[in-house]
């Protein structure tokens, strides 16, 4: 038998090489194949999902600019991503066009660190309505939305607030009750004088939702089903008043996203079809799509009551031709440096011509201001 010559054997061991690099390319592009496949499969269906959402083709962002802020500010604020959530005390579901906002909130999103604070302005507060049609109008902050819809309430909190806000979100009782069922419910400790209150509101809460629930016994540490936690949202009649009440909504939005962030993917899917067709918001799908790809990044963080600084008074508003006890911000000027310090960390804030015209007219007005009583 005729033995291989070293020619011949380095030969088959080059073939041999070929083949396995070849072997290795053909994995590798399977791999790659397989990871793009898997990045569509993804966008499709987060695309799916966020199309599920009741998107507010009609609000134009600048139709709520704020055109009074300086270039310094709107470069602090392009750092963060700012939306106004409102919560609508509406009884029938899936109407969005007005109703008042009992929950006025704003979201502001650390583009780098995903950190997000909320800020709830209080229902009551005594705040110019940035009315179009009527610009001298004061009124309770909730009204705006009454009055002129999303575009109108998120345009108040603009020009009393030195924001920028061009995107929001509303959502009813319904929305709310389902995603804390379909989360398990909510741990919350409930006092003796809560309890009677919680399950007063639970009685309507449940005839607007379709929803069941069981009153409570008494004070105690329970998990609310989606009628309870709204209806714990709700309670204003408790020392604290209203001041209490938007921490307990605030509380409710924290135990929700501490069990959202630990949910099983069927259980954020059976979230996202069950409550997104009860939302309406101003961001388009593409926009959705993108705050989606980072939401396991986000942490809640800080959450605050605006105005920080505060005076109850019976107030005069033309706007409504009534007398209505209203939240007077002291003054308000003030307390917007305090809000840009806590949302932005501009600790030497200074409001616009603007938002002090707007505070010495609140001071005029209602006669409150820093150094009254």
């Amino acid at each position: 038998m005729a033995k291989k010559t070293s020619g011949q054997g380095k030969s088959a061991a080059a073939r041999k090489a070929r083949r396995a690099k070849r072997r290795r390319r053909k994995i590798i592009l399977v791999c790659v194949e397989l990871l793009i496949l898997g990045a569509a499969l993804v966008w499709i269906w987060t695309k799916a999902k966020m199309d599920k959402i009741n998107t507010d083709a009609t609000f134009q962002a600048k139709d709520v600019r704020n055109e009074d802020l300086s270039k310094e500010t709107r470069d602090v604020l392009g750092g963060y991503t700012t939306i106004a959530l409102f919560g609508l005390d509406n009884r029938d579901s899936n109407s969005y066009n007005s109703g008042n906002s009992d929950v006025i909130m704003v979201a502001r999103i650390d583009n780098k660190t995903k950190e997000v604070r909320l800020v709830s302005v209080y229902r009551d507060t005594f705040l110019k309505m940035a009315d179009l049609d009527n610009t001298d109008a004061y009124s309770k902050a909730n009204a705006a939305y009454a009055m002129g819809g999303p575009e109108q309430a998120v345009r108040m909190l603009n020009t009393n607030l030195d924001l920028d806000i061009q995107e929001y979100v509303a959502f009813d009782f319904s929305a709310v009750a389902e995603a804390v069922d379909i989360l398990g419910g909510v741990e919350i400790e409930i006092t003796d004088e809560e309890c009677g209150h919680l399950n007063n509101y639970c009685v309507e809460t449940s005839q607007v939702t379709g929803k069941g629930y069981e009153p409570l016994p008494g004070g105690g540490t329970y998990n609310l089903n989606g009628v309870q936690a709204v209806s714990y949202g709700r309670i204003r009649y408790t020392a604290g008043d209203d001041f209490k009440r938007t921490e307990r909504q605030r509380l409710v939005v924290n135990k929700m996203v501490e069990k959202a962030l630990k949910s099983d993917i069927g259980t954020i899917n059976g979230l996202i079809d069950a409550v997104f067709p009860k939302i309406r918001t101003s961001l388009g799908s593409d926009e959705l799509v993108k705050m989606a790809a980072s939401a396991l990044q986000y942490k809640l963080g800080e959450s605050k009551g605006f105005p920080f600084d505060l005076q109850n008074e019976v107030v005069s508003i033309a706007y409504q031709q009534s007398n209505s006890d209203c939240v007077i911000p002291k003054d308000l000027a003030s307390n917007v440096k305090q809000l840009h310090d806590f949302l932005y960390g501009t600790t030497d804030y200074k409001v616009t011509d603007s938002v002090q015209g707007i505070s010495n007219e609140i001071i005029y007005r209602t006669g409150v201001s820093v150094g009254g009583e």
